[in-house]
């Protein structure tokens, strides 16, 4: 069996305007995200990683304007998902980027791990999100999209 690694990427996709898009799970009625996923292989790089996830999660392609925020953190993995992770491993980091894109737009979900999206103002997906981390990232997002 292969196991994640226990490092990820969390990116939130927003426009100049800051609207985000927001992913929910499959199954999870209610349970609202930005695009996450591990590391892999270990050699991949971070912005790697958050390119990759950005294009299996919506099928947005890297023609958004990247920002790596150089902000991470770590979290107790939730007890649903550890079955993931070596025996050992009981927390995650994962690290914060954002990708502007000019508008909103469709996008082409993964079908195994979301089955709607949403596009909505910062504050309001900041309500929406289920995870505390996302929601922290969500928060700072106008001070880092006036930043880049």
């Amino acid at each position: 069996m292969s196991f994640s690694l226990p490092e990820s990427v969390l990116v939130i996709v927003h426009t100049p305007d800051l609207q985000v898009l927001l992913l929910q799970r499959v199954g999870r009625v209610g349970w609202w995200q930005s695009v996450t996923g591990a590391r892999e292989p270990e050699d991949e790089t971070l912005l790697a990683t958050a390119r990759r996830e950005l294009r299996e999660e919506t099928g947005i392609d890297a023609d958004a304007a990247w920002c790596d925020w150089q902000w991470a953190n770590r979290y107790v993995i939730w007890p649903s998902y550890r079955h993931r992770y070596p025996p050992d491993v009981t927390h995650n980091v994962e690290h914060t980027f954002s990708a502007c894109v000019p508008a909103p737009r469709a996008v082409r979900l993964a079908p195994d791990e979301h089955e709607r999206y949403v596009w909505m103002p910062w504050r309001d997906a900041v309500a929406r999100c289920l995870s505390p981390t996302n929601r922290e990232a969500l928060k700072l997002l106008p001070a880092y999209a006036a930043g880049s």
